[in-house]
Parts: structure tokens; C-alpha cells; sequence
């Protein structure tokens, strides 16, 4: 039976009373339907016990190690295209570390190469201007110099790596991808590899290492399990150019060598022979023994002074036979490179005795080592 027409504006209010009851109603029920409880509570937490030994060794390395470790950012000179106006900008970043309380940090050279301006941050994230100390690209290494207060540069403690055995734990602090003060762990994976430097001299000896160490981690130090400096973090064996688990870093036998000279001298001088190496083609052409075939004996260095002959076209165009140096101190040299190596731990003055081969026989030749030019 139809609703007299005045009561049809009471029942359309009625209902729409109900309706607006409804829609608050589900409004607040409406949490517990999608949590599916209405007193859903943080869960309790479990608790864990102490670290282990290795957790804490690793915590322990960190905290004694990483102010020790910087950050090193290398500028630029850049041009504004509009207004002509000359800046700095970053032009690459990497990783050093403090060697002394006056501010000198060691780095890789490739970090600083060919930088207009250097910057380094401390591990309290204070920046200082550095300037180039000296470097020898030979071995990948350079000394820069900040002004800093003293209690900001606590040095890094130095081992040594000739006692390295493979096996053992290492590891790397650095700044990959420009993430600073980044801790990766591993092991010693080998011993007496060879990589070769920027200016494609040999770098005997060096460790591999599988810690991480990815673009930005170079000059950065590896440690031993005392935390203890034992290398230099250098380069990386990687198809993408990231870790692949096959790092390299100098040895620091060879740190603790160099570092002082560059401090002292601002260079690691060599001292010198005298001789210009032939290419091995003409050991090839000319069957010639295992060692160095002379091109060019210097006048007046020491390889003149003690009758060394090179190989030359006599006047109807024939070779003369010259002189190999097939030893230095009785160690045999392959090449210029072996014997530059073996150079490097002598000093200006001293004498070393070359093996010398010519016409089929050898003789022992002393020979008075000069400074570097």
C-alpha cells in the first residue's frame, strides 16, 4: 500500500539518517577490516647476546683505523660556455691516508694526476687545500701535504708484507663511488703478482687481495688482522669496472721505501747507468742472450766510463757487435725494466758489478752509479 504523499518526506529522511549511521560505522571499523585485528601491537624484540669474536675484531679494526683514512678529491679548471668565467670543479676522488702528524698523506699517482687543485677531507669531514709533495709514477704512488691541526691526523700504523702469507685476513677502508669511510673484509688470495703501472713500468711483487675494492677505493690502505698498513690499494681486474674479487695493492715493503725520498727529495731519484736499451727485435735478428742489447752508451755517464759498447752500422753498413748486460750484482735482468727495479735499491755512488755479454763471452764490469739528471 503506497505511503500517503505526506509522509514521503519524514521516510526519505529516516533513511537517510540510517545511511550516514552506516557510513561512520564502516569509516571507523574500517583499520581493523584491513589489518584484519583491532590491537595489532610492535612485536617484541628478541634479544641477540654479545658479538662474535670476529664481529668485534672487524668493529675494533675500524674504530682504531678509519681516522687515519681521507678522502681526496682532485679539481679541475672548467670554463663557462655563457659568461666566460673560469672554475674549479671535482674532476675525480679517491682515497689516502695519513703517514704523518705534519700533514703528509700518501695516495696513488693516478688520483692526483693531472689535477689543477687538490682537496682532502678528514675523517671529522673537515676539507683542507693540499699541495703535491713529490710522486713516482713508476710505482703509482704520490705525497700531498695538508695544514691541519695535529690532534686531526693521527698516522696509520705500518707493518710489513714481506712475512705475508697467503690466507690471510685483510682489510680495506676507502671511498667507493665516492661513499666515504667504507670498510670491505677478505683475504690475502696471492703473492708476487706483476701489474703494470700508468707509465707501463712493472710493479713487481704486489698483493691480491678479493676484499672489495671498486672505483674510489685507490690509494686507500689494506690492513692485516692488527690493523697494521701492509699495501696500497691500486687497482682492480674487473670485465665492468667494478670488484670482481680480484684487487691489487703495492706492497708496503715498497711504501716505506719511497714515501721518504718523496718527502725528503720530492722525487724518487734513480740513480743512472748511462744506456739506452734496443728494442727486442734486434735481440730476435741477432740471437742474442737473455738481457739488455745497448743502443746508446752515453758520454761520460758511468757505462762510458767503464768501456761499455753499443751496437752500431760500421762504415760499409754492417752491425757492430755491442755489449748485453745480462746481470746486476749477479741477479739476471730480462730487460731495461728488470734492471731499473733492481736500480732502485741502490743509491748514487755506489758500485754495482754488470755481467756483460759481447762476441759470445761475458765478463764481469764494475760500475760507479751517478745521480739521476
Amino acid at each position: 500500500m503506497p505511503l500517503p504523499t505526506r509522509l514521503r518526506p519524514a521516510a526519505a529522511g529516516i533513511a537517510a539518517a540510517l545511511l550516514a549511521a552506516a557510513a561512520v560505522t564502516a569509516f571507523f571499523a574500517l583499520p581493523a577490516l584491513v589489518q584484519g585485528r583491532s590491537d595489532a601491537a610492535p612485536r617484541a624484540v628478541a634479544p641477540r647476546g654479545p658479538l662474535g669474536a670476529d664481529e668485534l675484531a672487524h668493529i675494533d679494526i675500524f674504530r682504531r683505523t678509519s681516522p687515519s683514512v681521507v678522502h681526496i678529491t682532485s679539481l679541475g679548471v672548467q670554463r663557462d660556455l655563457f659568461s666566460m668565467n673560469v672554475q674549479q670543479v671535482p674532476r675525480g676522488a679517491g682515497t689516502g691516508f695519513v703517514w704523518d702528524e705534519r700533514g703528509h698523506i700518501v695516495t696513488n699517482f693516478h688520483v692526483i694526476q693531472g689535477a689543477n687543485a687538490l682537496q682532502v677531507t678528514l675523517a671529522d669531514q673537515s676539507t683542507h687545500a693540499a699541495e703535491l709533495v713529490g710522486a713516482f709514477p713508476d710505482r703509482d704512488l704520490a705525497v700531498v701535504r695538508i695544514a691541519a691541526p695535529r690532534e686531526k691526523l693521527p698516522p696509520i700504523a705500518v707493518g710489513t708484507s714481506r712475512d705475508l702469507l697467503v690466507g690471510q685476513r685483510v682489510y680495506a677502508i676507502g671511498n667507493p663511488f665516492g661513499l666515504d669511510q667504507t670498510l670491505t673484509t677478505g683475504i690475502v688470495s696471492a703473492l708476487g703478482r706483476e701489474i703494470e703501472s700508468f707509465n707501463q713500468r712493472t710493479i713487481r711483487g704486489v698483493i691480491q687481495t678479493d676484499a672489495a675494492i671498486n672505483p674510489g677505493n685507490s690509494g686507500g690502505p689494506l690492513l692485516d688482522s692488527a690493523g697494521r698498513l701492509i699495501g696500497v690499494n691500486t687497482q682492480i681486474a674487473s670485465p665492468s669496472g667494478a670488484s670482481a674479487g680480484i684487487g691489487f695493492a703495492i706492497p708496503v715493503d715498497e711504501v716505506n721505501r719511497i714515501v721518504p725520498r718523496l718527502i725528503r727529495d720530492g722525487r724518487f731519484a734513480r740513480p743512472a747507468v748511462g744506456v739506452t736499451a734496443g728494442p727486442a727485435s734486434l735481440q730476435r735478428a741477432l740471437s742474442l742472450p737473455r738481457g739488455i742489447p745497448l743502443v746508446q752508451v752515453q758520454p761520460g755517464s758511468p757505462a762510458a766510463r767503464a768501456g761499455l759498447q753499443p751496437f752500431r752500422r760500421g762504415q760499409r753498413g754492417e752491425i757492430v757487435a755491442g755489449d748485453v748486460i745480462t746481470a746486476v750484482d749477479e741477479r739476471p735482468v730480462a730487460d731495461l725494466d728488470d734492471m731499473l727495479t733492481l736500480l732502485e735499491d741502490r743509491q748514487a755512488g755506489q758500485t754495482v758489478t754488470l755481467s756483460v755479454w759481447r762476441d759470445g763471452r761475458t765478463r764481469r764490469v764494475p760500475v760507479v752509479l751517478a745521480p739521476a739528471s
